[in-house]
C-alpha cells in the first residue's frame, strides 16, 4: 500500500470513528469540526487507503458469563521462515486464540486466549502441542481481572515533537 500521508483533520477523523464506530455524516463532521461533505470525502479516503479495516462492538465479555482469558508466551524450537508460518497459519484459524503478536526477544509470540473454563484452556494447549507445530516451551498467566483495554490515543501516538 502506498504510504499516504495524514494530517490533523484525518487524525481526527480516524479518532472520532475509533471511539464511535459508525457517525452519520452530520455527527462525524460535528466531531470533527469540519463541514460534511468534505468530511466524509476525507473518510472515504481513509477508507480506500485501508486506514479503517472495519467497525466492532466493544461487547463486556463478563455481562455474559464467566470467562477464562488466558495470556500464553510461546518459543518455537527453530526460528525459520516454514517454521513462523506453520505456526502462524494453524493460530489464525484457532478460534478460541483472539490475538496473536510476534515478539523479539526471549518469546516469539504472545497470545491472548478465551475459554469457558480451564479445562477447556488446558485442552486447547494440549491440541496445540499436538498439532507438531514447532512448540519448544510456553508459559501461561491467567487474567485475573482487566485494569486497562482499549485502543492508543491516535493524536498521541502519531505527534510530533516540536524542534
Amino acid at each position: 500500500m502506498k504510504k499516504t500521508s495524514l494530517d490533523a483533520i484525518d487524525i481526527r477523523i480516524l479518532s472520532a470513528v475509533q471511539k464511535h464506530g459508525q457517525l452519520s455524516k452530520a455527527r462525524l463532521a460535528e466531531i470533527v469540526n469540519l463541514s460534511p461533505t468534505p468530511c466524509w470525502a476525507r473518510l472515504n479516503r481513509l477508507k480506500a487507503a485501508g486506514f479503517i479495516r472495519g467497525y466492532h462492538a466493544d461487547i463486556a465479555l463478563a455481562s455474559i458469563g464467566h470467562l477464562t482469558q488466558v495470556i500464553v508466551t510461546i518459543a518455537l524450537t527453530h526460528h525459520r521462515k516454514s517454521d513462523f508460518d506453520r505456526f502462524e497459519a494453524h493460530i489464525r484459524k484457532t478460534e478460541e486464540v483472539s490475538e496473536c503478536i510476534a515478539t523479539g526477544g526471549g518469546m516469539d509470540y504472545v497470545l491472548k486466549i478465551f475459554s469457558s473454563t480451564l479445562a477447556d484452556f488446558q485442552n486447547l494447549m494440549e491440541s496445540l502441542l499436538a498439532a507438531e507445530l514447532g512448540i519448544d516451551r510456553y508459559m501461561t498467566y491467567i487474567v485475573t481481572r482487566e485494569i486497562k483495554s482499549g485502543p492508543p490515543n491516535l493524536a498521541r501516538l502519531i505527534a510530533r515533537p516540536d524542534k
